[in-house]
């Protein structure tokens, strides 16, 4: 089997769990088509990753109320985080002026925006520089300050200073989690902070959430989905919180 076609699998098996809360291997190899040690092989290797945990002969998604780190998140939801990438690029247009946020999904945004021209991007996230190194057509700033190592980004006070100096178009940032209410949510107060820092300095907000982040538990809120411009998602949002973005004027668009 290719690589690519592997990643999708492991992708629907993350995006199973995240709908059903736990399954079987036996319950995803019948959904997936494949036999139940191929299955019982793709758990092993995301148990190891940290991104599932299997008990009791059934397998659930790891939810700690701690993030886990950079490289296990690459391998969750890859394909729905292209997509969601995708998404937001066609949002994006030539000479826009562009705030970009931390996470891995926002790096599949940068990914995205390579082709585009005379874009000016702002951000602090490392991950979404290296990206668009091979973007002539996009000029890039850095924030500084310290690095997070494990994520290759800086959200102390120097970035929501960096971000205070900018009045751009757009900016396009991911969260922790999303409650069962609507709550957007993360695990640090440093990256709230930082968040609310990109939000600020842009006449427009797009919030990008893949499906394994909905219902998931983390331990700090900062404002509810309706509160963004643009809200770019995996997975089915709760009917209640898609009822209040739409009172509010914000667009969904599932990818």
């Amino acid at each position: 089997m290719s690589a690519p076609d592997l990643a999708r699998r492991r992708d629907r098996i993350v995006n199973l769990l995240s709908i059903h809360g736990s399954l079987s291997a036996a319950d995803l190899a019948g959904r997936l088509a494949v036999s139940v040690q191929t299955i019982r092989t793709d758990l092993r290797e995301l148990d190891e990753q940290g991104v599932v945990r299997r008990r009791h002969g059934e397998a659930s998604l790891n939810r700690g109320t701690e993030n886990i780190g950079y490289q296990p998140r690459l391998a969750i939801a890859r394909d729905e985080k292209g997509r969601i990438g995708q998404a937001v690029a066609r949002l994006i247009p030539d000479g826009a002026r562009v705030a970009l946020g931390t996470g891995t999904t926002v790096e599949e945004v940068a990914r995205a925006l390579i082709g585009r021209e005379n874009l000016l991007v702002a951000t602090n996230n490392i991950h979404a520089v290296l990206a668009l190194r091979a973007a002539p057509g996009v000029t890039v700033h850095l924030a500084g300050g310290k690095v997070r190592l494990r994520d290759l980004d800086i959200i102390g006070a120097e970035s929501q200073e960096f971000f205070g100096q900018f009045r751009l178009d757009v900016a396009v940032f991911s969260c922790g989690a999303l409650s069962p209410e609507g709550e957007v949510m993360d695990f640090t107060p440093e990256e709230i902070r930082a968040r609310r820092a990109i939000a600020a300095c842009a006449a427009r907000t797009v919030l990008i959430l893949d499906s394994t982040k909905i219902d998931r538990p983390a331990p700090l809120r900062h404002g509810h989905l309706q509160d963004y411009d643009v809200v770019v998602h995996g997975g089915t949002l709760p009917e209640d919180t898609a009822a209040a973005c739409a009172a509010a004027d914000c667009r969904l668009i599932a990818v």
